[in-house]
């Protein structure tokens, strides 16, 4: 759906292009949130709002996207895996929070694409 899309490769090049915000990273004891977590937040954030403003969304389709949003935590997991457990700053939560909406409005666009028609 979206994870074979060339809006998907673009948006992970955009990432790509921004590792230096991760890259100094470190963990602090006690500290709020994990790159991880935060991840995960933002991403369940936003794919909750996409539900929600498409309630005609069947139960197969909304399994396709929560699929494909496990996809990309998994992608992001993986290209980040040498800070996931690191503690969040914030100018690494400013960037995963816009690439949370980049990726939602990726869902928006192929929702409107193959579901809305």
């Amino acid at each position: 759906m979206v994870t074979d899309t060339d809006g998907y490769i673009h948006v992970v090049e955009y990432l790509t292009a921004h590792l230096n915000l991760f890259e100094n990273s470190i963990n602090i004891e006690n500290a709020n949130s994990s790159v991880l977590e935060v991840i995960e937040q933002e991403m369940s954030e936003k794919i909750i709002a996409l539900c929600n403003q498409n309630q005609n969304l069947t139960f197969k389709q909304r399994n396709t996207i929560i699929r494909e949003v496990d996809a990309i935590v998994y992608d992001l997991q993986e290209i980040l895996s040498g800070v996931v457990n690191n503690s969040v700053n914030n100018e690494q939560l400013a960037f995963i929070k816009e690439f949370a909406i980049l990726i939602k409005n990726l869902f928006d666009t192929e929702i409107n694409n193959q579901f809305i028609r």
